[in-house]
């Protein structure tokens, strides 16, 4: 599988690319990683140094990529992180063009908007041409529960009101939806979930919840559900190898009591999930 990945990048800790590359590659995937910005660290220290890429500059080095001949034989296309608004329009055009090159590719957007801890982090027009450019044109969409909330204009917190947020999203153009940290009322607070909506049903998986909160979590799993989900065709078990590797990563770095999550210690984890959670088939 060939998979180009179009996110942000740290040199410091792990997310964005810097979280989803390295998994990814441990399941056998070749990765063409295209950076939005690039910084020392994530901002969730309060300071960060480094550059946020400007369109142009994005686009420069995803038309460097498709000179090279690489956009022929892409499988996916995976945005993250956008930085800047107009690199929304920059991703589209980039999709539409690997399409053409490579029909069979898919598209998944992690349409990072913010987490329900922290509001709203990206900036000003994000939001809108998330909706308006980048959903429409994904086969898969993996939000948080924030963020499916911002797609949606509500914030649905049962499981009847996140199935029927989750067909509304379809309905703008993606097949498959993904939703991650759900916290539902009427679930024991210890636990933590995920929702897939597809084509053939609907599934929910729980973990146990671990003390903490650890940047680049979403992208980890948005990588690995995206390169299951395209490997297998099977919803279902694309969510129970994610929500196993994802689980195992962060009790590793909890055990380890570090801040940063510990990918490179956690890499067979994601080559080899433990696979000590079950999906329940929900619709």
């Amino acid at each position: 599988m060939r998979l180009l990945s179009i996110q942000s990048a740290v040199a410091h800790g792990h997310v964005g690319n810097s979280a989803a590359v390295l998994p990814l590659q441990r399941l056998g995937v070749e990765v063409l990683p295209v950076p939005t910005v690039l910084l020392s660290n994530h901002t969730g220290y309060g300071t960060a140094r480094g550059v946020r890429l400007t369109p142009e500059q994005v686009a420069d080095v995803l038309l460097g990529v498709e000179e090279r001949g690489a956009f022929a034989g892409l499988d996916v296309v995976l945005s993250g992180y956008l930085g800047d608004a107009g690199v929304a329009l920059v991703v589209a055009d980039a999709v539409r063009r690997v399409r053409a090159a490579s029909p069979g590719a898919v598209f998944a957007c992690d349409p990072v908007m913010g987490a329900a801890g922290t509001g709203c982090f990206v900036a000003p027009g994000i939001p809108d041409l998330l909706r308006r450019e980048l959903v429409p044109l994904a086969d898969v969409i993996t939000p948080n529960a924030f963020e499916l909330g911002l797609l949606i204009g509500t914030r649905p917190d049962t499981l009847p009101a996140l199935l029927d947020a989750a067909d509304r999203v379809r309905a703008l153009g993606p097949s498959t939806v993904l939703v991650t940290s759900l916290r539902r009322a009427e679930v024991d607070p210890g636990t933590v979930e995920m929702l897939v909506v597809g084509p053939t049903g609907a599934w929910l998986i729980g973990t146990p919840r671990l003390p903490g909160s650890f940047g680049g979590t979403g992208d980890v799993t948005a990588a690995l559900f995206t390169a299951h989900l395209r490997s297998t065709g099977d919803a279902a078990l694309a969510l129970e190898r994610t929500a196993s590797s994802v689980f195992d990563l962060i009790e590793l770095t909890v055990r380890a009591g570090d801040r940063e999550l510990r990918i490179v210690e956690a890499q067979d984890r994601f080559a080899q999930p433990s696979m000590r959670f079950a999906a329940r088939r929900v619709r």
